[in-house]
């Protein structure tokens, strides 16, 4: 009976593969990485998991001719947050999350890259709430409301505090992402041309 099952899992997988890795690279050559290519590999096992009898592995090229690797050990910081990012857009629609979170999904990432990111993330958000960490203006700049996350020190101890932000406030924030402490008038312009 199991092995039953397992059967089906793994023809189910074969059919999904294809598909998964053609979406994949579609979202991946938007993102600057027109040759990135998958290959999704099952690896039959003795031993029954609680999700098949068979090990997956992600196999990835980022550029043309270069030789498969696999995913972990082959892509970099910029190439693993837009993987991460174009797998979890894929994800999502196919379930039903009602919120899904991006801790700094857009590390090693920027300029036009971050803008596009910032539009899959905004796209995302028409079917689901996106919450998004980030310290990039250009995905910032994408949410409908704004959080500024900071810590305090109170009776010696460190405590993380939340604050929503006003329209005011929006801007500043993200103009110091843009110029640092010190905020400029373009800075002021830019945020909020971002948040427009």
């Amino acid at each position: 009976e199991l092995n039953s099952i397992t059967d089906k899992i793994h023809k189910n997988r074969v059919e999904a593969i294809p598909v998964l890795t053609s979406k994949l690279s579609e979202i991946l050559s938007q993102l600057g990485m027109p040759n990135a290519q998958f290959r999704i590999e099952l690896i039959a096992t003795e031993d029954f998991k609680s999700n098949g009898k068979e090990d997956i592995q992600f196999l990835f090229s980022a550029n043309k001719g270069s030789d498969f690797g696999s995913l972990k050990k082959v892509a970099s910081g910029g190439e693993m947050s837009r993987i991460m990012l174009a797998i979890k857009y894929i994800l999502s629609q196919y379930s039903n999350l009602p919120t899904i979170i991006f801790d700094e999904i857009d590390t090693g990432v920027s300029g036009e890259i971050a803008h596009k990111m910032g539009e899959i993330m905004k796209q995302m958000s028409t079917k689901m709430q996106v919450f998004a960490i980030t310290h990039l203006p250009q995905i910032a700049g994408k949410g409908k409301e704004h959080f500024k996350v900071f810590k305090v020190i109170e009776n010696n101890q460190t405590q993380s505090e939340l604050k929503l932000l006003s329209d005011n406030e929006r801007i500043n924030e993200i103009a110091q992402m843009l110029s640092g402490s010190v905020i400029s008038e373009s800075a002021i312009n830019h945020a909020k041309e971002l948040l427009n």
